[in-house]
């Protein structure tokens, strides 16, 4: 179980650096992207996945005051814009071959 862990991990970073490719985005609002595809996640899970991001220069993050709270936005660095690159060849590659069987023969 600890492989598919490791993959469900993969892919809510994955769904993290996408979005954050796209436009800055915040907590809550990630934590509802991923609930929308089935990712069950708490805060203190997803704080600690976007902090580790940040440190490994993946993400940069914002601090912005908004209706009197502070909100921290996080958008994807050039890294993590590259970093993702690599990922989507990655992902295509193993949809390709898992879900579609097109890959090499085995024999």
């Amino acid at each position: 179980m600890v492989l598919f862990r490791d993959l469900e991990l993969g892919a809510i970073r994955t769904h993290i650096l996408h979005h954050a490719s796209q436009a800055p985005v915040y907590g809550s609002w990630m934590l509802a992207e991923l609930e929308r595809h089935g990712y069950s996640l708490s805060y203190g899970t997803l704080y600690p996945a976007l902090h580790k991001m940040e440190q490994e220069g993946l993400l940069v993050r914002e601090d912005r005051v908004e209706g009197g709270k502070m909100r921290k936005y996080y958008a994807a660095t050039e890294k993590g814009i590259q970093e993702l690159g690599r990922v989507k060849g990655m992902v295509r590659e193993l949809y390709l071959e898992v879900v579609e069987g097109k890959g090499p023969d085995p024999g």
